[in-house]
């Protein structure tokens, strides 16, 4: 009796070179016959560098690098140790006073037996990175692609860049156990009030966030009793989801407090 693969390949068969169509044809776990069956192997098509390059922009790739990024971040961060997410401007001066807090913030973080994470940038962020390393703690820094992005600050001791926000931000909360939250701009709200919105709706436990600067945040605070409290849009109990302060220690008592350190 001869061999069963061989009633796959009728009489005539050649070599690769110029192999005849097969009636059936097996790719993994996919069966193919007759008009259905292919030209080639997965691993021919795989190998092979010509082609179209287009596959690579498609939505099911993205799906790939997406799903990478997200192993990446575990990956990197798993076995960080208690950590809070710092946020602030890139924008902000390294000789102007939020620089400073921003600092004193990190090392203070640190002595109360906390990593520090930021966005890996410049400004408040290199601030609280600089503060963490002074301290001799761990200072990690996510990076995020832009087209004027700099690069990871040199204070960074484990950095990640990332091409998603929506990943981003999900390492910041994750693998944070509250949010210090310097003067900062658009991206430093849009930080602020994805927390917010996560422990309204019970998405995270209770997740401490600090507001530091009360000159600052202020009228914010103001808009959001006067307007969006006052309109029905929120609810009284919902101001009590941050807390305000111009004082270093107090900012991390405050975290301490509420992760029970």
């Amino acid at each position: 009796m001869g061999n069963p693969e061989d009633a796959r390949i009728p009489e005539g068969a050649q070599s690769p070179e110029g192999a005849v169509k097969p009636e059936e044809q097996r790719l993994g776990p996919v069966l193919r016959r007759r008009d259905q069956v292919q030209p080639g192997t997965t691993d021919q098509r795989l190998l092979d560098s010509e082609g179209d390059s287009e596959w690579v922009h498609t939505d099911p790739w993205r799906v790939m690098r997406i799903q990478s990024e997200f192993v990446e971040g575990f990956g990197a961060l798993a076995e960080l140790p208690s950590a809070i997410s710092v946020f602030g401007s890139a924008r902000t001066p390294a000789d102007g006073p939020d620089y400073e807090a921003g600092v004193q913030i990190g090392k203070a973080l640190v002595e109360a037996g906390f990593a520090v994470i930021t966005g890996g940038g410049p400004g408040a962020m290199e601030a609280a990175n600089k503060g963490a390393r002074e301290a001799k703690g761990v200072s990690v820094g996510l990076g995020i692609e832009l087209p004027f992005e700099s690069g990871l600050n040199p204070h960074v001791d484990i950095g990640v860049n990332f091409r998603y926000f929506f990943v981003r931000k999900t390492m910041f909360v994750k693998y944070a156990q509250g949010f210090v939250v310097l003067p900062g701009g658009l991206g430093t709200l849009d930080e602020l009030f994805e927390a917010l919105t996560l422990v309204q709706t019970g998405k995270v436990t209770r997740f401490p966030i600090v507001l530091f600067g009360t000159a600052y945040w202020g009228g914010l605070v103001d808009w959001l009793r006067d307007t969006v409290v006052a309109g029905g849009k929120a609810s009284e109990r919902d101001l009590m989801l941050f807390h305000v302060t111009d004082d270093v220690d107090e900012a991390v008592r405050l975290v301490t407090k509420e992760v029970g350190r």
